[in-house]
């Protein structure tokens, strides 16, 4: 059965009871062991909509990065994150929130059409969450697009600066060679401290004796 593409008809339903600034938001890096969490908000011009857009897990590298860049140049954009210090003190779901709430904040949004089931509770605007909206909402796809290689980039140069993780391909996520790196060559500054296998490898060796 062939995939259906993602529609613009959600932004049209909120724009037809006169709100003007509709965006999409997603978040990217909710899962991995390391590295910050990324949110991008995107407001469309429904006259320059890329072709191609959809969930950014369903889209090859390449082509990720060509609608990476058509989007900057026809969409507005705002990307935001939360850091890892965020994430181990907030724990990941507000952390993930947290940077949908900035990347929102930096486009002065009326309304924010978010992926998932929740709505940030910080939000500066209106909002209505769709689930599996990366897959059906032409918005929330291009916020997943644009955080997605925006949050691969970053693992990338992280992975310069800490080789041997493989974070240039995992991006952080828990992948057998990255869980054997950490066993191998310890915890980087970049891991999430609150999530189990991190946390197990640091205490590993503290013995408690009476």
């Amino acid at each position: 059965m062939a995939r259906v593409p993602p529609s613009f008809h959600y932004e049209i339903e909120v724009m037809a009871r006169g709100v003007l600034r509709v965006v999409g938001v997603d978040e990217v890096g909710r899962g991995p062991l390391a590295g910050p969490v990324t949110a991008a908000a995107v407001r469309l011009d429904p006259g320059r909509i890329p072709q191609g857009l959809g969930d950014s897990k369903a889209i090859s590298a390449g082509r990720r990065e060509e609608l990476y860049q058509e989007l900057l140049e026809v969409a507005e954009v705002s990307i935001a994150h939360a850091t890892v210090e965020e994430i181990d003190s907030l724990n990941i779901l507000r952390a993930s929130h947290l940077a949908m709430e900035r990347a929102v904040a930096g486009l002065s949004a009326d309304h924010a059409l978010i992926d998932g089931n929740m709505i940030p509770r910080g939000l500066s605007c209106a909002a209505t969450p769709i689930v599996k909206g990366d897959a059906l909402c032409l918005s929330i796809a291009a916020a997943s697009i644009v955080a997605k290689v925006t949050r691969d980039r970053i693992m990338v140069d992280l992975a310069q600066q800490h080789p041997g993780y493989g974070w240039e391909t995992n991006a952080g996520y828990p992948t057998p060679e990255h869980f054997q790196a950490l066993l191998d060559l310890g915890v980087t500054p970049w891991h999430r401290r609150s999530f189990k296998p991190v946390h197990n490898i640091l205490y590993q060796d503290v013995s408690v004796t009476s």
